[in-house]
């Protein structure tokens, strides 16, 4: 087992990448920096290898490894979410981007097969201590505006008004769809794509269906299309949200199968509508047994903290990111030791 950080785009710098290193983490879990220099309409201006590159070069020479690249942006696929006119052209660019993944390097991408994405979150003093944390509490669910996906302006010259429901059937048609295109690709790149199961695990969210909301619904992904390029993205506390599940059950299912293509160290109290993200040493779920599990089954990959509460300090990310990643390094040394 690796310990890693994840660094969204806006934090993915050479400070936080030193940050990273101090904490004890080898890996980075990144959002591409380069993101922000598409727009809503750039419908095929992919990653190039060039960019990608780059990225993992600037990890690199902080003497980092750089584990994985998370989640398409939704202008790059918007149309194969939405069954749009652009959905092939759409699907020979992200076959593209993951040659180019591939290319330059990078062994994961991780993805979320989602119209309303991660939507509904509240912060709010929820953690130990008061700590600034995020919660959902079964908010009311507007439709989707057109032109949107992931809580995102994909599209500014679409006509007013709102996405039609998207049913069960339908979105599994669409990814089966997505799924049969790319991982074939995936295969000759080397590249393993890694779905994160659906944030909050509703079963439907603003009109709109969700793909794993279950932890069973996992072995249909693996199913549809087996292959060991086809894995999870396993968020912990996505799982333990969660109404039917036995986290440690669906762990030890997963990671004896090998389909855990990197972890999200996230623990939580509560599971849909209403839960809490809290400390990981605070919440529904026993992490420790949780590593045990994933150390029994020989598991290799790689674990961040994922979000975690905020101290009241100087700098609360950094002392809430610390704190997780002190707490994982030194569960993990115990058991690897055979503690």
């Amino acid at each position: 087992m690796k310990l890693g950080l994840g660094l969204y785009a806006n934090i993915l710098n050479h400070e936080n990448l030193l940050f990273a290193k101090q904490a004890g983490a080898t890996h980075i879990v990144a959002h591409t920096p380069f993101s922000n220099t598409r727009k809503p309409g750039d419908f095929n201006a992919i990653w190039t290898y060039e960019e990608l590159a780059g990225l993992r070069k600037m990890i690199n020479d902080e003497g980092l490894e750089l584990e994985a690249i998370e989640n398409f942006l939704p202008v790059f696929w918007s149309d194969i979410l939405l069954d749009g006119p652009r959905k092939q052209e759409q699907m020979e660019n992200i076959k593209e981007l993951i040659r180019n993944v591939g290319e330059a390097g990078i062994p994961i991408f991780g993805y979320n097969f989602s119209l309303a994405g991660v939507w509904g979150r509240v912060n709010g003093p929820w953690a130990r201590g008061e700590a600034e944390t995020v919660a959902f509490l079964d908010p009311e669910q507007p439709p989707i505006p057109l032109g949107t996906v992931w809580n995102q302006v994909v599209d500014p010259s679409a006509p007013a008004g709102v996405l039609a429901p998207v049913s069960l059937q339908e979105l599994w048609e669409r990814f089966e769809y997505f799924l049969s295109q790319i991982i074939p690709v995936a295969e000759d790149a080397g590249v393993v794509m890694a779905l994160h199961p659906d944030d909050p695990p509703m079963p439907e969210l603003r009109g709109t269906a969700r793909l794993v909301y279950q932890p069973y619904l996992y072995q249909k992904v693996f199913d549809l299309i087996p292959s060991r390029m086809n894995q999870a993205e396993l968020c912990l506390g996505t799982l333990q949200e969660m109404t039917d599940c036995d986290l440690y059950e669906t762990v030890e299912n997963y990671a004896a199968q090998n389909k855990v293509a990197y972890v999200h160290f996230r623990n939580v109290r509560g599971k849909v509508p209403n839960y809490y993200e809290v400390f990981i040493d605070e919440g529904d779920t026993d992490m420790i047994r949780v590593l045990r599990v994933l150390y029994k089954n020989n598991y290799q990959g790689v674990l961040i903290p994922d979000h975690t509460p905020s101290l009241k300090c100087a700098a609360p990310w950094h002392a809430g990111m610390a704190y997780a990643l002190g707490y994982m390094r030194a569960a993990m040394k115990m058991i690897e030791q055979g503690v």
